[in-house]
């Protein structure tokens, strides 16, 4: 049980415009290799829906404390101090590039995501995947969008 300091933002690495379910995102992460990655518990918290709609993958207690049973497999070392939010997309139509393919639903409801998570939790540092990691994840700039949305510095997270 440690202090929820993280809240990082994922894609899900599909096309433009395509759903994804929780169910796609259990059998991606949960599933044996090689038709998943046959990890015990799958990455994210909670999905943002093309839609806007927020939706649980994995209970917690929103009390600013990780519970064991509340760690996703989102960022390999950081996971026990942090939250993983997913939107769907992350790829071109054609899926082939990388792109920011949030609608306006996702960003909406993004935005209100992240800032009832840092009045919850008022010290708590949100980041991208791709701040941890090399990678292209979330597909967006996360601290830029995070300070056009009037996040405060003290909760973007910087390397």
């Amino acid at each position: 049980m440690k202090t929820l300091q993280y809240l990082v933002i994922h894609c899900t690495a599909t096309p433009a415009g395509r759903a994804v379910t929780a169910a796609d995102i259990r059998r991606w992460h949960l599933a044996p290799v090689p038709e998943g990655r046959g990890w015990k518990q799958v990455g994210y918290t909670d999905i943002v829906h093309i839609n806007g709609y927020v939706e649980n993958l994995v209970p917690n207690n929103e009390d600013g404390i990780v519970d064991s049973w509340e760690i996703t497999n989102g960022v390999k070392g950081i996971n026990s101090v942090s939250r993983h939010v997913v939107y769907a997309g992350g790829l071109s139509a054609d899926g082939q590039q990388a792109a920011d393919t949030r609608t306006t639903a996702q960003k909406i409801a993004l935005a209100n995501y992240v800032k009832e998570k840092i009045k919850a939790v008022p010290a708590l540092k949100v980041a991208g995947h791709n701040q941890f990691a090399a990678k292209d994840c979330p597909c967006f700039d996360v601290p830029t969008w995070l300070r056009s949305i009037g996040v405060a510095e003290k909760n973007i997270y910087k390397k």
